[in-house]
């Protein structure tokens, strides 16, 4: 999969495509059905499929501060969107110059003259240009101009309760530490990617070494509390128990997320890029009387959670 950022990394003589543009935060199952769609439209006009998505969040550029946090980083989506058949994913640079663009101009800069759309597939709420002013009406009565046709997507898969899934259902739901209801949305456990970096080692001292990790800018960290789960370091996924807190038993003040691999005390991970998966809830953060008492609360904070990844993985 080619992956290209801004439309001057669009290769030279690059020909027609299949085209589908969102934020694709999370790349949930409602964004499966439309990226799917896109795919199999590909497939059958013989032509490659591609995503487009914006750096930064085009919220953080239109009301500077309100940059929501992050379901998956930009080299995740496309990891996925890889996995889904997209054969190449674009990221534009969503700049003040480039939200001003109209979405005519938008069509012609992007569909038209770069990725010479053959189609364009979306999901019936697609808004684009300067103020979100262009809709998939608009779009398509610009592709009577400019040859291409528009696909709505209008089926989203929905939940128990009719709410069509979205990346903000996927958000709240991690905000409240429901991430198993979370995975339902996205099709898999919510991951947080960081670099692990050294903290104050006191999970080594208590027999429990954890990677703590410098995370991601705007990740969507799940609520405080203990969690199972998997940590995976270059595509091992190994059980793990999670903690996401400020370590009240110390004092402690900054929010972190750390990983203890269930069983493996012997890792060096520092400097490291890995990520955590987020299985199941397990008890919120709490502060205990003695350290004999967080130890052993620890290690049936282990326990659960080597029975709940077990039980997933059907072992």
């Amino acid at each position: 999969m080619q992956r290209w950022r801004g439309l001057e990394d669009i290769p030279e003589g690059w020909g027609r495509s299949v085209v589908t543009i969102g934020s694709y935060d999370g790349v949930h199952r409602g964004h499966q059905l439309i990226i799917g769609k896109a795919v199999q439209r590909a497939r059958e006009l013989g032509v490659p499929a591609v995503a487009v998505t914006f750096d930064p969040h085009p919220s953080e550029v239109v009301r500077a501060g309100s940059h929501p946090p992050l379901l998956a980083p930009h080299h995740r989506r496309a990891e996925l969107m890889g996995e889904l058949g997209v054969d190449a994913v674009l990221v534009l640079p969503f700049t003040a110059e480039f939200s001003q663009l109209s979405p005519a101009d938008f069509v012609v800069k992007v569909l038209v003259d770069k990725l010479h759309a053959r189609s364009v597939v979306e999901g019936p709420n697609f808004r684009f240009g300067h103020k979100a002013a262009g809709t998939v009406e608009f779009l398509a009565e610009l592709g009577e101009t400019y040859d291409y046709e528009v696909i709505v997507v209008d089926l989203f898969e929905r939940d128990r309760s009719g709410e069509a899934f979205s990346s903000t259902m996927a958000r709240r739901l991690v905000g409240e530490g429901d991430v198993r209801g979370a995975a339902e949305v996205l099709g898999r456990p919510h991951r947080v990617e960081g670099i692990v970096v050294r903290g104050a080692q006191r999970g080594r001292d208590l027999g429990y070494p954890t990677a703590n990790l410098d995370t991601l800018a705007h990740t969507a960290v799940p609520a405080d509390g203990v969690y199972a789960g998997w940590l995976t370091v270059e595509g091992e996924a190994m059980p793990a128990a999670i903690s996401v807190g400020t370590n009240p038993q110390f004092e402690g003040t900054e929010r972190t997320v750390e990983a203890y691999a269930i069983d493996r005390v012997d890792l060096d991970l520092y400097g490291m890029h890995v990520g955590v998966d987020f299985l199941d809830y397990i008890r919120g953060q709490e502060r205990f009387d003695t350290l004999g008492a967080l130890t052993a609360r620890m290690a049936q904070d282990v326990d659960e959670a080597r029975a709940k990844v077990a039980a997933a993985d059907g072992s």
